[in-house]
């Protein structure tokens, strides 16, 4: 529990701070190459949290202990913050910002002030996902060998299979969450923050960096070489000169098409799943309807594992029909992501005023013709954007998809886990590579609609 508990708090904390300087720095600054910049923040997004961890520890052990599992986990899950982070400064009108500027307020007190309270929401849900995962994180942490209630509870189910201790765990994981949504609930507040305009269209004025640039540029490169080059390099050290690199291309493409066709699916049903929920929390705020918001939030703090063995146990007993198909796989999926959907749906309605969807009515527009012809436009790019960072949940989904899946049904992630738990590291290289380079069209379209003209 302790190192549960001190791995989330600073995990959560670092990859805050490390998402916000660098959305603020490519987003604010004049740091050349901003473009280039944005896209290598986001990459590690296309690396599993699972692989990192391989690319370090087969790199050196020194890595295997809580510094070493704090640094993974901040270089695998800060873009969670940087994205919606970097979308709400694009939203933002420069207007307040200028404001503060001309009342003689310096950069730091403008940030903290005026952006940061205005980008709050983006920042706090993104932070509320990092602490998600880190709860249900396993695969990393198993590899840097940090024990934490995720690996007790599988060590638990391995060898008494979902016993009391097990159980017991993760009711405690589960508390870890309530807490945490309590927490974002309480800082996030009730403040409206929609409007109808954009503000003024024009460039943001950006800040001078001048002396501090190269340290500035320093700091961004060894975020992106940490977080996305080392991995990448020891995969393909592997590749190279690993005794066991023997590959079956038949084996790996069936993996690929596999993994790809799971990723899509469950993408489009999570989003799906999330509207009606954001629609409720939003338009019709309320105890009950933020208590089923929230309540989408609880069982993905859990680890994939128990979700799985608990659908196992409800497919054989209610409906033995279901147990080891694909509905089933799907079910889990959605139950595990669709909180990533949820956070990246609310942030696009939240942006919504309500006055045009009433206009709309008022003119005498159906409920089906406003959500066609007012809501969908608005949230198109949200929406699609939730479906990409479901799919690339799905990807790189590890322990449900080896209870779950189908007989004979194999993705990148299993198979990769599967050579790298028998320490055939060449063998698993491929894998890897292959599921980084699956996840880059997801990561690429994140990227994309995070900076989408204002």
């Amino acid at each position: 529990m302790w190192n549960t508990v001190r791995l989330l708090v600073l995990g959560v904390l670092t990859s805050a701070a490390l998402g916000v300087a660098a959305a603020w720095v490519v987003e604010r600054t004049d740091v050349p190459g901003r473009g280039w910049w944005h896209g290598l923040m986001c990459a590690p997004l296309a690396v599993p949290a699972f692989v990192n961890g391989f690319g370090w520890v087969s790199l050196t052990h020194d890595v295997q202990s809580y510094a070493g599992a704090v640094m993974v986990v901040t270089l695998s899950y800060y873009p969670l913050v940087y994205l919606p982070t970097v979308a709400a400064l694009r939203r933002l009108d420069p207007a307040v910002e200028e404001v503060a500027t001309a009342l003689g307020k310096g950069p730091w007190q403008v940030f903290f002030r005026v952006t940061l309270p205005a980008i709050s929401p983006a920042v706090l849900g993104g932070a509320l996902l990092v602490g998600l995962h880190l709860l249900a994180e396993y695969g990393a942490l198993q590899l840097l060998n940090y024990p934490t209630l995720t690996t007790a509870i599988l060590q638990q189910y391995a060898t008494v299979f979902n016993g009391p201790e097990a159980t017991l765990l993760a009711l405690v994981l589960v508390s870890f969450c309530l807490l945490l949504l309590g927490l974002e609930l309480l800082l996030r507040g009730r403040r409206p923050r929609s409007r109808v305009g954009s503000g003024v269209s024009r460039e943001v004025v950006r800040i001078s960096l001048a002396r501090r640039r190269p340290v500035v540029l320093l700091g961004l490169g060894a975020t992106a070489v940490l977080a996305l080059g080392v991995p990448v390099a020891s995969l393909t050290r592997w590749l190279i000169r690993g005794t066991s690199a023997g590959l079956e291309t038949g084996e790996l493409m069936g993996a690929v098409g596999t993994t790809l066709s799971l990723a899509v699916l469950g993408g489009i049903v999570a989003t799906a799943a999330a509207v009606p929920v954001v629609w409720l929390a939003v338009r019709h705020r309320g105890l009950l309807t933020t208590t089923i918001e929230r309540s989408v939030y609880t069982a993905s703090a859990m680890p994939g594992i128990v979700i799985a063995l608990a659908l196992v146990t409800v497919s054989i007993r209610a409906v033995p029909d279901l147990y080891q198909t694909l509905a089933l796989l799907i079910a889990g999926y959605l139950i595990l992501f669709l909180p990533r959907a949820v956070v990246a749906v609310r942030g696009t309605f939240e942006l919504v005023p309500p006055g045009l969807e009433d206009v709309a009515r008022s003119l005498g527009c159906s409920g089906t013709e406003v959500a066609r012809r007012v809501t969908l436009p608005l949230v198109g790019p949200g929406l699609a954007s939730a479906a990409a960072l479901v799919a690339l949940a799905v990807s790189t989904e590890l322990t449900a998809t080896l209870l779950l899946a189908p007989l004979g049904t194999e993705t990148l992630a299993t198979r990769f886990w599967s050579d790298a738990s028998s320490i055939a590291y060449g063998a698993a290289a491929p894998y890897a590579l292959a599921l980084i380079l699956l996840s880059v069209p997801s990561t690429w379209l994140l990227a994309r609609l995070s900076i989408r003209s204002r």
